[in-house]
This record gives C-alpha cells, structure tokens and sequence, in this order.
C-alpha cells in the first residue's frame, strides 16, 4: 500500500503499467490547494511476491519524473520551532524527518482490509507535518484518518482554527472501518496551529499513550 505522487500528464502511463503489474488502483486525488506544479496522489494496493510487487511499482514509476537514485542525506541541524510545545499540544511525540517535524497518531480502534490488519505504519495513521518558515511560524500538512461520523465535527474544528481544508476523500476500498481522508494546510504561529490541531484530534478516536 501507498501513494505515488505525479503530475497530471503522469497518472495514465502509470495507471497502465500498475495495470500490467497487477496492482491496483484505489484512489486518485490531490492533497493540497495551488501547488505548483499540480500534483496528484494514486493509491495503491498489491498482494502476493515482494519482488513481483516492486518490480511493477519500479516500472510504473519510470514513467514518471520520480528519481530513483539514492536519496538525499537526512537534515540534522535543529528546527527552529519549540517542539517541545508541539508534542506537549498534539500529545504525542513526534520526530524530525528531513527538515520537518512530523507526528503520527494512530486510530483506537483496529483496521482492516479483507480481513488483513492494516498497521499505522500502512498508512492508517493520522499524519502532521511542521515544516518551519521562521520566527516561530510553520507551515502545516497532512492527513486525518476519520470516520464518517467524524468528518464534519473534524471539518468543523479545524475551519474554526484557521486550518484550511484541502482534500477529503478515501485511500482503500475494502476497510473496516470505512475511513475518510482529510488534507489540511496553514501557515501561522506553530503554537497556535499546534493547539488548533489538538481540538481537530480530539473529534476523532484517537490512541495516545
């Protein structure tokens, strides 16, 4: 499971050779507003030999402008935001990941697909990024995974905090729970953002420790 990110004229040829490759496709959307260039994100679903599985992703994604060299050394130097402020606010820890601090905070209850357990680490998990713009101010993204009896009261708190929502939509087609995926976006103080996505979390069931 996953998402590949493309430009628009990418999602066909890849589409075709996920196709060829037997994966699936579950979902085919946008996560933010205005980027430059427009990207889109197509979920994925395969089953079977790993080697088979990546072999068909490999292929699919040379017929994008994805780069499959080596990835760019991590960034180590400090973030300029308080983060301790921001874990003590979403109420979890969370982790610097290439310049941005980022949480996860997964679901109460358990997630399947066909039966199968879907960990946090497949993508079920609520997802927050903070990448610093200075002065104490952030940007922020990333995705709610909600309930449909959550998505409004979700919708709700975060238009209330000055979070812009971005995308709702699905990521899977045969979960248990059915979940909904919520995109978000702002640019303000990290504090303040930090406390206004604590009121959004608490709409929703979600496990802390």
């Amino acid at each position: 499971m996953g998402d590949l990110v493309l430009t628009e004229s990418e999602i066909n040829p890849v589409i075709t050779k996920l196709q060829e490759g037997s994966i699936k496709v579950t979902a085919l959307h946008n996560h933010l507003i205005g980027a430059s260039p427009a990207t889109f994100y197509l979920h994925v679903h395969g089953h079977g030999d790993p080697i088979a599985l990546a072999t068909a992703i490999r292929a699919a994604l040379a017929e994008s402008k994805t780069p499959l060299g080596a990835p760019a050394p991590a960034q180590t130097a400090e973030l300029d935001l308080d983060t301790g402020a921001l874990d003590q606010a979403i109420g979890v820890k969370g982790k610097v990941n290439g310049g941005v601090y980022q949480f996860s905070v997964p679901r109460k209850d358990e997630i399947t697909e066909n039966g199968v357990p879907v960990p946090p680490a497949m993508g079920t998990a609520m997802v927050i990024n903070f990448q610093p713009t200075g002065g104490g101010k952030a940007v922020i993204t990333g995705d709610f995974v909600v309930t449909a009896p959550e998505v409004n009261p979700l919708l709700r708190a975060l238009c209330e905090n000055d979070i812009a929502v971005t995308a709702v939509h699905s990521h899977m087609l045969d979960e248990t729970p059915r979940l909904f995926f919520v995109h978000f976006w702002a640019n303000d103080d990290a504090t303040k953002l930090a406390n206004g996505l604590r009121v959004a979390l608490n709409t929703t069931a979600v496990a802390r420790s």
